[in-house]
């Protein structure tokens, strides 16, 4: 009974998330935003990664991150520093962003923005390889990314994130040599779950394979703005 009881308990969360993140990606479409959904374990290298996106990216495409963490504005004050709009949420105890919580971020930039000048939401989810891949926010691409730190057998012992995952960034490659890790037997391992997925791999020290992503989120952006609007 009681197990009965949590798991339709569960599906009445998920649902209503669903229902709210529906909501969220129509606002983001009626407004012409790509929204891309950012997750990994903490330490992975998210918001460095989002440092060198916009720092890159700034005179071509105009972005916006609505900041996930537990407690602090820590990441989001290194990314206000590239003058972009950047939303910050705390979710206490709680391990993810839900979509009620990204509608907030939403509301944030409809009041100080003008939405349909943005072209670009990043959505930096809390470090956890768990739950955030199991409440969508809204997003309409999942990006997953995985240190080499964290060892080969991680896709494999969390499958949902890498299942999910429109692309998967393998970052921190540059340590690669120091460590005991076949960055093709990660890869390998995430083809398991995901055969489709685009794997990158990148440092954000050495610059490795950094122009490859911002490429990748160059054409994410374009494909799903109007022909008008990218013909120009």
């Amino acid at each position: 009974m009681h197990q009965t009881f949590a798991a339709a308990l569960e599906m009445n969360l998920l649902h209503a998330n669903q229902q709210g993140a529906d909501h969220n990606r129509a606002h983001f479409d009626e407004w012409q935003i790509t929204c891309l959904n950012v997750m990994s374990s903490p330490g992975a290298g998210k918001t460095v990664l989002l440092e060198k996106t916009l720092a890159a990216l700034k005179d071509r495409l105009s972005m916006a991150v609505i900041e996930g963490d537990m407690t602090t504005e820590l990441d989001a004050d290194r990314l206000r520093q590239y003058g972009v709009p950047v939303f910050a949420i705390n979710t206490g105890r709680s391990c993810h962003l839900d979509s009620r919580m990204v509608a907030g971020g939403i509301h944030q930039l409809r009041e100080h923005h003008d939405p349909e000048s943005i072209d670009l939401v990043f959505v930096e989810n809390v470090g956890n390889l768990v739950c955030p891949a199991e409440f969508e926010v809204g997003e309409h691409v999942k990006v997953a990314l995985l240190s080499v730190t964290e060892g080969e057998d991680k896709p494999l012992k969390y499958p949902v994130m890498f299942r999910e995952a429109d692309c998967l960034l393998v970052t921190k490659t540059d340590l690669a040599p120091y460590l005991d890790v076949d960055i093709e037997q990660i890869e390998a391992n995430v083809r398991q779950l995901n055969p489709s997925v685009t794997i990158i791999p990148v440092s954000a020290k050495t610059g490795d394979g950094l122009a490859a992503w911002f490429s990748w989120v160059q054409t994410v952006v374009n494909h799903r703005k109007p022909i008008e609007a990218t013909s120009a």
